[in-house]
């Protein structure tokens, strides 16, 4: 080894010892932990000057479509073997019903232009929206949202509180630290 890396490579190995092992990069969210399905009208209720944001979660249905054999393989009158017949059957069941889902959500009067500007460029910093920083909540910036928000769980345009706190956006919840 060089004389010149040697102070290099003992000031790696003592920044080593300083961290801890246990410290984890933050983690993705799953925001659909925070989703709420109500039968009854109208938000959820919740905390004193919560604001709720209601969407649709739309019906899934599976379709399965098989081959099944009509008639087996079997001899023809000359010895030879008549090939088996197959026929196509399709169905379909459903795996979730239609349904409003309520979150949490910023209040309106925080969706200032300055508040929707940092939410665009915080939504840029992670890829997501790629247009300049306008302010508004246009067309891109709610396609830019359901993109961040539905790899997380939620299938939504609209920012939920979850994913505004996630983005740094807003104060973190002092409940959940």
């Amino acid at each position: 080894m060089n004389e010149r890396a040697f102070p290099a490579v003992l000031l790696a190995l003592a920044l080593a010892g300083c961290v801890d092992p246990s410290a984890q990069p933050p983690g993705r969210g799953d925001f659909s932990a925070d989703l709420i399905v109500r039968k009854e009208p109208g938000p959820p209720p919740g905390p004193k000057g919560a604001c709720w944001q209601a969407d649709i979660r739309p019906a899934v249905i599976e379709t399965v479509t098989e081959q099944v054999l009509l008639e087996p393989e079997r001899p023809g009158p000359d010895g030879t073997p008549i090939p088996a017949v197959y026929g196509t059957e399709t169905r379909q069941r459903i795996v979730s019903d239609r349904a409003t889902v309520w979150f949490r959500a910023p209040c309106p009067a925080e969706m200032t232009p300055e508040f929707i500007a940092t939410l665009q460029r915080a939504l840029k910093a992670r890829g997501f929206y790629l247009l300049p920083l306008t302010g508004v909540l246009d067309g891109p910036t709610r396609d830019a949202i359901r993109r961040y928000q539905s790899s997380r769980g939620l299938d939504s345009d609209h920012l939920s509180l979850a994913a505004a706190r996630e983005l740094g956006i807003v104060a973190a919840d002092p409940a959940r630290l």
